[in-house]
């Protein structure tokens, strides 16, 4: 299927019938069939759909960089441009014609720099190197190129910043000096994998910007691989969706949203738009409690530098957090939001004292006794405090054990605390997995055979084991597609009703925060800036730094790009 776009801009790379396969013990496995678009100079074509779906597969094949034991089936990858058309399908994927191509014609961003960059190079000797490849220029000449290349996407102090390592840049860092050398060449395709993911709202709106603007001026095609269909809206011309290894739908950004033919494109449109509101499965709040069930007090946290013979330049200390106090009622949803480094997940971890503090109070009250002054307890009585107040972690993926069953997962809490064991363990287990919409006859397989969801599932079975009042959600939806999120959370909304639970849920998502939570706590820099209910935080912000936050959160409609016209704040 080879997508109608329009046609009068000048076609770079026409993708024809691509398939793509992986042979596997049990047989061959399609990720990619029958795939097909045109990149047009100056256009962006944005590819969505789920994980899974044949999308970074696409991207990659493009490149000739399929790991084994996948392979090009069939098709063609027409790359255009000077000279004659070149077929990148029928390339030697490690022949000295393809590795002309990648980075000169073809520039790529991938969506993690960490794993993508070298470690143990600095920046500015991978620029470099690119630039000396494929340029041949002379080394002076191409320092000289990689400090103006910096310099145009912003990264601040070139000249100094050009001598440092991958570790000493913050994510959003990476992400620029990763375009830095996508661009480094001027190539006549951008292939952008997923290149805002793993950034909060206003780095992402920055890098897009950079990346947009970087367009423009080179005049080049780009392909933008998503799932986020707000990221869409705000910078496709053009979008295709892929659905199982096929693309269901394609056309001009605004028809795509406004006359959606494919289910799964509504469903994937629906699931979006459902987060721009506050859920139904919200209930009207309760009469408030005389006592919250949690009350932080001038919490902080300082990190003192450690001493190192080998640095002259003295370090200070850092301050993750700075005062924090709020209150948290029995069943309400409290949001914790704000940037990168902002201390939601110190904040999270000091009240379970998982990371001591510095200063301040934590308490929490029981159903039954006097309140409890969480940094007064001893080993047994953390022990006792972890049964009631339960961490949901944020990656599905790195927090389940691959080498135990989901039964075995589900059960340590149990078992550890000598709760249950025998049948009653194997009945509480089987009920926990129901609780999470998840079939008992499961609990024998192992974590590799489920979905990012499913997992999730698992990991909130386990967070409830022990019947906790209180559960920490860090950045508990955030590797997940946008229609499992929404899943995810009605789930949780579904439990906190049935349960009576109350959330602390740290996350750098407005609308998912808008969209679960009764009241928002901001937070920038280790302090909360502001608090109040979710709905004027979101609709009504009063502190310029959460105006920022929430201009920067792109708009899931084409014909109301809210970042455009983004708040922005001054260091």
């Amino acid at each position: 299927m080879t997508t109608d776009l329009p046609t009068t801009a000048p076609t770079v790379l026409e993708v024809r019938s691509l398939s793509v396969e992986f042979a596997l013990r049990g047989g061959t496995f399609t990720a990619a069939r029958d795939v097909g678009f045109k990149l047009q100079a100056g256009r962006t074509l944005c590819l969505v759909g789920e994980s899974g779906s044949g999308k970074s597969v696409t991207a990659r094949a493009m490149m000739q960089l399929i790991d084994a034991p996948g392979r090009i089936a069939r098709g063609n990858i027409m790359l255009g441009g000077a000279g004659a058309p070149v077929d990148i399908a029928t390339l030697n994927p490690r022949g000295e014609a393809i590795r002309a191509i990648r980075g000169r014609r073809i520039g790529m961003i991938f969506q993690e720099p960490m794993s993508s960059l070298s470690p143990v190079h600095t920046i500015g000797a991978q620029i470099v190197e690119v630039l000396r490849l494929h340029l041949k220029m002379d080394a002076k000449q191409a320092r000289a190129r990689t400090i103006e290349l910096l310099r145009q996407v912003e990264i601040p102090d070139p000249e100094r910043n050009i001598d440092r390592y991958t570790f000493e840049f913050s994510g959003g860092m990476r992400q620029r000096a990763m375009i830095a050398m996508a661009l480094a060449c001027n190539p006549q395709v951008l292939i952008a994998d997923e290149p805002t993911t793993a950034l909060d709202v206003t780095t992402q709106a920055e890098v897009l910007d950079l990346i947009s603007r970087m367009q423009r001026e080179l005049g080049m095609a780009m392909l933008l691989i998503t799932h986020d269909m707000g990221v869409v809206a705000e910078v496709a011309d053009d979008v295709a969706v892929m659905y199982r290894g096929k693309i269901v739908e394609a056309g001009p950004v605004d028809e795509v949203f406004h006359n959606a033919r494919h289910p799964y494109t509504r469903r994937l449109l629906s699931s979006v738009l459902k987060l721009e509101r506050t859920s139904e499965l919200k209930q009207a709040p309760a009469a408030a409690a005389a006592e919250p069930i949690l009350s932080v007090r001038d919490l902080g946290k300082v990190y003192q530098p450690r001493k190192s013979l080998l640095s002259r330049t003295p370090k200070v200390a850092v301050k993750a957090v700075d005062g924090v106090s709020f209150d948290l009622m029995a069943g309400e949803s409290l949001g914790i939001v704000g940037e990168s480094g902002s201390g939601k997940t110190t904040l999270g971890r000091l009240i379970l004292r998982i990371v001591e503090p510095t200063d301040g109070a934590v308490t929490y009250r029981p159903q039954s006794g006097a309140p409890i002054d969480v940094r007064g307890l001893d080993k047994q009585g953390l022990r006792n405090l972890h049964q009631q107040v339960r961490l949901i972690f944020q990656d599905p993926f790195a927090s389940l054990n691959p080498r135990m069953t989901v039964r075995q997962i589900i059960a340590d809490p149990l078992v550890v605390n000598r709760i249950a064991s025998g049948a009653a363990l194997e009945a509480r287990v089987s009920e926990l997995l129901g609780m999470v919409g998840l079939d008992p006859a499961v609990m024998e397989r192992y974590p590799h055979a489920f979905s990012g969801g499913q997992r999730q599932r698992i990991g909130i079975a386990r967070a409830l084991a022990l019947n906790p009042r209180i559960l920490i959600a860090d950045e508990a939806t955030s590797a997940l597609d946008v229609s499992i999120r929404s899943q995810m959370l009605d789930l949780l909304l579904e439990l906190q009703q049935r349960l009576g639970l109350s959330f602390l849920f740290i996350s750098h998502d407005i609308g998912v925060v808008r969209y679960f939570c009764d009241r928002v706590a901001v937070m920038r820099r280790g302090k909360i800036v502001e608090i109040g209910a979710a709905e004027t935080i979101c609709t009504a912000p009063e502190h310029p730094y959460t105006k920022a936050l929430i201009s920067a959160v792109p708009h899931p409609d084409p014909r109301h790009k809210r970042m455009r016209t983004r708040t922005h704040l001054d260091a």
